[in-house]
């Protein structure tokens, strides 16, 4: 199946900014509204005591000053804006909030006249949710920025004129013209025109790509060099790039064990210390003494220390960090649960062809039974019955002809028959000439002991071609080895990974190439079944299993496995659908890097909770000792933490290949 040629996708959605996004803005204004407030009051205490700028409010005659109203207006403000937002989600969604849990420090300690402390606590936190939406936005424009490269237009050429129209209006088979260096619209095939296009955006490729005709160019993708006429093959909502955008969006969604083992301590974690705090300010000034206005302030500092959003948001965010920048590289995980389990992989299994193997035959050599005869006059009369066939060992030898400068169309060629699974016979020049395998052969009652005699002990597919009934030569294809698996395989034995193959092919033809790959185990000559037992039976042995696959066959094996891998640029949709992991430019070499990348992911995940936890007691054990001030505890304790975590999660970006 063409590359192109794929079913419809879920409709394609561009990543907006939404309303948790647009809170944070909002606090990003309270914090310098916030900060402006906090320093002019500190300025005012600081320098101007004892000048007489405070006056008594009328009616209630309480005496108060600018400093004291600046402080006010700022805490009540905030509070109040981050207290909404904090009782919504108790109301609506019946959890305890990190705003639900600031707005209540904020005013506690306005209660007991600590403005500083109130004021610089709601600064600190409004300050530190800006930057982790900073952060966490990083993430997410990269996907968004796949989404906006396509253009908003499209020029089709409709009965011989150029006409510019919405991309979302062009339906499949129009023919779309893309100038040098315009972004090619839709997905298509290359009709006519020569270019190099980029890539890079959509497949992670660094190389511009060479496109002639009956190439597949993607929507996004920057043609760089000639002029292009792209025939449509999906709509606006169906290219590569939906799939992308689709996939990992959804990824959100699959939250691996160690993000929904935080969500659910964070849920019984809130309430606990909220009890703890109730219990700190009712009980503890009977058993340790000091008054309710001690214990109430250590009581709010152990409800700041105890704001689980450093966990809460440094575990999603290093796993969403990972998933897109795998995506920059032009592979899709979907979810965070496949992150958690390529991290656990020890055996990876791949499928031969399509896979290892690029799946396309090629000719490795010709036997000659007489030597006397020329190499090309055996490919000449093989390739003028070939031309006819679509077998891959047919398109080869075509392909042998054409490198060695044989023109096809000058060769008289009539009466062919082909015979599936077995050759194919015509007359070529007058003569009558046979190809096919040794059954096939001796059926026609063609010699051909002494070509297939010269093959012995060959570990290629090999075919026989006789003029007459004499048997001419063997030609011996191979299927090529893509050029990275050698190199893949390796540094996959070197992070101690088992290798393995699955292969539908003659044991003698799978065992040479693992051989020639240094690959651990080979299972050939297997039905689909037999590859789904071959999975089945590995798995839970040695670590997790990773599948890699592309084709239909390969469809139970990578359902059934731990972590499925398909080939993207080939593969079919069965193969996509059952597939925890698309490679979209089939590179083999992500595949060692991927499991780098998720084994980095969980460490550094569970190096911010055990962080968090570790100096979230710290702190609030100092606290209750009253040895540390409430400002501090924000800065340190919740909001300084988050951000030291965040920052953590960023060295995913400087793990190499």
């Amino acid at each position: 199946m063409d590359a192109c040629e794929e079913k419809p996708t879920p409709p394609r959605k561009t990543i907006v900014i939404g309303e948790e996004e647009e809170n944070k803005k909002v606090l990003v204004g309270f914090a310098v509204w916030l900060g402006i407030t906090v320093l002019a009051a500190g300025l005012l205490d600081l320098f101007l005591k004892g000048i007489p700028l405070g006056f008594t409010f009328p009616l209630i005659n309480i005496e108060a000053s600018v400093s004291m109203i600046l402080y006010y207006v700022a805490i009540i403000v905030a509070a109040v804006y981050i207290g909404v937002v904090g009782l919504k989600e108790l109301v609506i969604e019946r959890r305890f909030s990190v705003e639900f849990l600031m707005a209540v420090a904020g005013l506690g300690a306005l209660l007991l006249d600590y403005r500083f402390e109130a004021a610089t606590v709601l600064f600190l936190y409004c300050i530190a949710e800006y930057f982790e939406g900073y952060i966490q936005d990083r993430a997410r424009r990269t996907v968004e920025k796949i989404s906006q490269v396509v253009p908003e237009k499209a020029r089709i050429i409709a009965d011989g004129r150029e006409v510019s129209v919405n991309v979302d209006q062009v339906q499949t088979g129009a023919v779309v013209l893309v100038r040098p260096g315009e972004r090619i619209p839709l997905d298509g095939d290359v009709i006519e025109g020569f270019s190099h296009v980029d890539q890079s955006l959509v497949t992670g490729e660094s190389v511009p790509v060479p496109k002639k005709a009956k190439d597949c160019v993607y929507a996004g993708t920057l043609n760089t060099g000639g002029v292009l006429q792209v025939v449509v093959t999906k709509k606006s909502s169906e290219t590569l790039v939906s799939r992308i955008i689709q996939l990992v969006i959804e990824s959100q969604k699959r939250k691996a064990t160690i993000e929904r083992l935080v969500d659910r301590f964070a849920r019984f974690y809130v309430p606990i210390i909220l009890g703890l705090a109730v219990f700190t300010t009712a009980v503890l000034p009977f058993v340790f003494g000091g008054g309710f206005e001690t214990w109430f302030y250590r009581s709010l500092i152990l409800i700041v220390v105890s704001c689980p959003s450093a966990f809460i948001i440094s575990v999603p965010a290093t796993v969403f960090i990972a998933i897109t920048i795998a995506a920059k590289r032009g592979v899709i995980i979907k979810g965070g649960i496949f992150i958690e389990k390529l991290a656990q992989v020890k055996q990876v299994v791949f499928d031969k062809t399509g896979t290892l193997t690029l799946g396309q035959q090629a000719v490795h050599r010709v036997h000659r039974v007489d030597i006397s005869r020329a190499e090309d006059e055996s490919v000449m009369y093989a390739a003028a019955l070939d031309q006819y066939s679509n077998h891959p060992i047919a398109r080869a030898i075509v392909r042998r002809a054409v490198e060695r400068g044989i023109d096809l169309s000058k060769i008289k060629v009539s009466d062919v028959v082909e015979v599936p699974g077995k050759g194919i016979v015509g007359m070529v020049e007058g003569k009558h000439v046979a190809i096919g395998n040794p059954e096939f052969m001796e059926e026609l009652g063609c010699d051909c002991m002494d070509a297939f005699e010269v093959t012995t002990g060959d570990t290629h597919t090999a075919v026989c071609i006789s003029v007459g009934k004499t048997g001419w030569a063997t030609i011996c294809v191979v299927d090529q080895v893509r050029e990275d698996a050698l190199q893949s395989i390796g540094l996959l034995k070197q992070q101690g990974v088992r290798t393995v193959m699955l292969s539908g092919d003659r044991e003698a033809i799978a065992n040479d190439t693992a051989k020639s790959l240094g690959i651990d185990e080979v299972h050939a000559e297997l039905l689909p079944q037999d590859k789904l037992s071959c999975i089945e039976h590995m798995r839970g042995k040695e670590g997790l299993v990773a599948m890699v696959g592309d084709g239909v066959n390969d469809a139970p094996a990578l359902a059934a496995s731990d972590v499925g891998i398909a080939m993207g640029t080939h593969g079919v949709d069965v193969a996509l659908e059952s597939a925890d992991v698309v490679l979209v430019n089939d590179e083999l070499s992500q595949i060692p890097y991927l499991l780098k990348l998720s084994q980095k992911t969980m460490g550094i995940a569970k190096q911010n909770i055990a962080g968090s936890l570790a100096i979230k007691f710290a702190l609030g054990a100092l606290g209750l000792l009253g040895w540390v001030p409430l400002w501090f505890t924000v800065a340190a304790g919740d909001d300084g933490l988050t951000l030291l975590l965040l920052l953590n999660t960023l060295r995913l970006e400087r793990l190499k290949s």
